[in-house]
């Protein structure tokens, strides 16, 4: 009979979804040679195949060598290693069936002892790998098997079942990015929504001409926009969390009436609000500086000595410029101007909240253009505006661009985007710009930096939400990160698909495999030796895990590594360099 250059071997034995497979003695190369092409047999994260009648059951690779070997020929084997007798052994977990032209993952029926085993053609990966909806899957890279196919991932699962892109420095994460991100970019999707949290600005050079930036200090020459994030909009223990200095719960409670008596009177002015409806937490614009003024006057109020009468003012101030009103000096000892015996003791409290509003790298918060409320709580703008500012600038990326955040808010910062954005669609679902109509994906990049594990903050909290409830309203999270054991595991649980890049460092590698489906946590190992920018990916968005290879992103991102040699060869700079240096540092602008 007719050799079959397929055929590599047989089923030793079958447990559950993984084959032992001993190959056969005769088999004359580990690289045959099928119709003009070369393979390599045995290669981890590879296809093997079980035909069985009509179907043929598909496999991944997951170990080579004796330790593949059945537990019990395994302990003979090391007792007498000369039992094996020239074979070799494979291990793999069964992922698919083909039935005619028809691949789809998981199996119906198992195999037995004996069935053959042949390695996977090109034609057959063409199967395994065709099938995607042209309209709902985009083009990634190649194939590790065979880099004539195109990897794909299924966008609709990418969105609705989150996703995670792990990977150590230098693996090609950023790459990784930018590619899916241009893939979604180029679809005919005029609809398409994607929020991106950008903490280090890289991705403004890469994704140039799909994506409308935002940050502080915009360029105006490439088409950016200043960002703006309205106080107004934070809930209130976020927003009191941004000052300087400790509350106690009874001042905290005393400010919070405060700001809910303000944000009651602006929302006389908006109209169609219920009054039991609003909380000091409602999203309603009113003036910071009045909320400093009044408290401040409170503490330093003097009182004539009935202790009831206030004195007289020596100097006016003004809650515009944040200055405070002075009043004469309280006396020593039992005589008059007496201070305010109701006086909450706030006055550093205070003080720091002053410092803070005046301070020019927290303007986008306090002082945003456009959002910024009067005296009286009154806004050139409303949050309808800022949404469709962000959303509706006919780019499907926005890029919000936190680099030049004060680094001690940045946590705050990024949790408080995410909430006001995550309630906007829950609160709007049943319109044309919830999330359930327009669904919106939310790349969170360097992820582990505003989501730890065990962290309680605003980010965490709504990250979590998003991760457990967002599929409900059309919300789906792509968390990037270098760092997968500082991520919150009930985040990371809840991703769908795993994009997994080079990794080194045994416990991200650990986080990341129990993140994966089981059968593949036996190739925990072959993170470490990936080349760049290529990656194991599992989960909903892909037919069944693959190996991939990355295409290269024509513009590189921040992320880029500085080539030194070639760098290092042009002259020195002189003086005025560094005096532009400084004069940015001073000013807190690149500009």
């Amino acid at each position: 009979m007719k050799h079959n250059p397929t055929h590599i071997g047989q089923v030793e034995s079958v447990s559950g979804n993984s084959v032992t497979i001993k190959m056969a003695s005769s088999y004359p190369s580990n690289m045959p040679i099928v119709d003009g092409t070369v393979y390599r047999i045995g290669q981890i994260g590879s296809f093997l195949k079980i035909p069985l009648g009509y179907a043929n059951l598909y496999g991944l690779v997951t170990q080579a060598g004796v330790m593949a070997m059945p537990d019990a020929l395994l302990t003979a084997y090391k007792e007498n290693p000369s039992i094996v007798d020239g074979h070799r052994w494979l291990q793999m977990i069964l992922v698919g069936e083909q039935v005619g032209s028809n691949f789809e993952r998981g199996v119906l029926q198992s195999p037995t002892s004996g069935d053959q085993v042949h390695l996977v053609t090109n034609d057959d990966l063409r199967i395994v790998y065709g099938g995607y909806n042209t309209q709902s899957s985009i083009v990634i890279g190649n194939q590790s098997a065979s880099e004539g196919l195109e990897a794909q991932l299924d966008l609709d699962k990418l969105v609705s079942r989150h996703c995670a892109i792990l990977g150590s420095t230098g693996s090609g994460k950023s790459n990784a990015v930018s590619i899916v991100m241009k893939a979604i970019a180029e679809k005919p999707l005029p609809s398409a929504r994607v929020l991106m949290i950008d903490p280090h600005g890289e991705y403004a050079s890469s994704l140039r001409g799909k994506c409308h930036v935002f940050r502080i200090g915009a360029n105006a020459v490439d088409n950016e926009e200043e960002l703006c994030v309205p106080f107004w909009a934070l809930p209130f223990k976020e927003l009191m969390a941004i000052f300087p200095g400790k509350l106690s719960d009874q001042n905290e409670d005393y400010i919070r009436g405060k700001v809910l008596d303000l944000k009651r009177v602006s929302a006389i002015g908006i109209g169609g609000l219920r009054a039991e409806s609003i909380t000091a937490d409602s999203p309603i614009p009113f003036s910071i500086a009045q909320l400093w003024f009044d408290l401040d006057n409170f503490e330093r109020t003097t009182f004539k000595a009935d202790r009831i009468t206030p004195e007289a003012l020596v100097t006016a101030g003004s809650p515009a410029t944040l200055t405070s009103n002075q009043y004469p000096i309280a006396g020593l000892g039992n005589s008059a101007p007496f201070l305010n015996q109701k006086a909450k003791g706030m006055l550093g409290f205070l003080d720091g909240m002053r410092s803070r509003l005046l301070d020019q790298s927290y303007s986008f918060l306090f002082r945003p253009a456009g959002y910024a409320p009067d005296l009286n709580g009154l806004v050139p703008n409303d949050l309808p505006r800022l949404y469709s500012t962000w959303f509706g600038h006919g780019f499907p990326i926005s890029i919000l661009d936190l680099s030049a955040i004060p680094s001690e808010v940045m946590q705050t910062i990024a949790g408080c985007i995410l909430k006001i954005i995550y309630d906007a669609l829950y609160w709007g679902q049943t319109t044309l710009v919830g999330g359930k109509l327009q669904p919106l994906l939310v790349v969170l990049d360097e992820a582990h930096s505003y989501l730890k594990a065990g962290d309680d903050s605003i980010s965490s909290r709504t990250v979590q939400a998003i991760a457990k409830e967002g599929r409900k309203y059309g919300v789906g999270l792509l968390l990037v990160t270098q760092r997968p054991s500082e991520l919150d595991e009930t985040v990371l649980s809840q991703c769908g698909s795993i994009i997994a890049l080079r990794m080194t460092n045994s416990r991200d590698k650990g986080h990341v495999v129990s993140a994966m489906q089981d059968e593949l946590r036996e190739m925990a190992d072959v993170l470490s030796g990936l080349r760049t920018g290529e990656a194991i990916v599992s989960g909903e968005a892909v037919r069944i895990p693959s190996r991939i290879k990355f295409f290269q992103s024509n513009s590189s991102t921040k992320s880029s590594d500085p080539i030194a040699s070639k760098l290092w060869a042009n002259p020195c700079p002189d003086v005025a360099t560094y005096e532009t240096s400084v004069r940015n540092w001073r000013n807190q602008s690149f500009n």
